[in-house]
């Protein structure tokens, strides 16, 4: 069952954490647990990775990825993912700018289907818009990327529930079951009891679109190696804990607001 007790408290990086290690990395108590038994233990690979969040490339978005990066750096993730809406630009860039906060990046974003939203991860180039559902999951698949359904019973977000079978919705890699940018919890629930239901490997994501939100909801990683590829491979096994809490009401708000006025500025700029 999905986890909502979250373990460390997200709150507005105050500087550059360039070099930083986060919390939870190897090089954590190296060998503490070695010296009991006289030989070397590798350190625990259990990763907090950020799988769902968004630039000012998005629409909707406000922040550059240093932001988002300081962001996750400061709340003490090992890994994030910029999935922008239909673009993958800046998430790229995060994925180049990561090592130099102590994160691994993992490129991606979220493909708005013709059924509504898909996250793309460890995509490299963008799938369009529009696409059917399952031509959209298997672009993603084509590049070797793991298709990822965020907020599927959400249908005021563009979840894909209400336009797909479930059969459909049970043919991807993962389900996100806690998504932060809840009102009732009763969406997330829905979404965790189908991946149970189905087998389907469970993520989280905090969905932010302003960088102080990024890590509100984290996906726990039991992965071989601290890399992109070894943290999706643990999550197409299911090697995955949700742990998350409610984005703030008012930050809620104003996520919104602010989306609803970069499009109008946007839509301005576009005439």
């Amino acid at each position: 069952m999905a986890q909502s007790a979250f373990h460390h408290r997200p709150g507005p990086a105050r500087r550059s954490r360039r070099g930083h290690t986060a919390r939870g990395s190897e090089d954590s108590h190296p060998d503490r647990i070695g010296r009991l038994f006289y030989r070397p233990v590798q350190a625990p690979s259990v990763l907090s990775v950020e799988l769902h969040c968004h630039s000012s490339l998005s629409y909707d978005g406000r922040d550059p990825v240093d932001l988002i990066l300081e962001q996750a750096a400061a709340v003490g993730l090992d890994a994030v993912a910029v999935t922008d809406h239909d673009e993958i630009d800046a998430s790229l860039s995060a994925v180049d700018l990561a090592p130099e906060y102590g994160l691994v990046g993992i490129p991606g974003m979220e493909v708005t289907s013709a059924a509504g939203h898909v996250l793309g991860l460890g995509i490299r180039e963008a799938v369009p818009p529009g696409l059917p559902f399952g031509e959209t999951v298997e672009r993603i698949r084509e590049q070797g990327g793991l298709a990822v359904v965020p907020h599927p019973f959400q249908r005021s977000r563009h979840g894909v529930a209400a336009h797909v079978s479930r059969t459909e919705l049970a043919d991807v890699d993962a389900i996100e079951v806690y998504n932060s940018r809840l009102l009732t919890g009763l969406a997330n629930r829905w979404a965790e009891q189908f991946a149970e239901r189905n087998g389907l490997p469970m993520t989280a994501g905090s969905d932010a679109h302003i960088s102080e939100m990024v890590g509100q909801a984290v996906t726990k990683v039991d992965a071989e190696e601290r890399t992109a590829d070894a943290i999706l491979r643990a999550v197409k096994r299911g090697r995955t804990t949700v742990l998350g809490k409610r984005t703030p009401w008012r930050i809620s708000l104003r996520q919104f607001g602010g989306g609803v006025r970069r499009r109008v500025v946007n839509g301005i700029r576009g005439l």
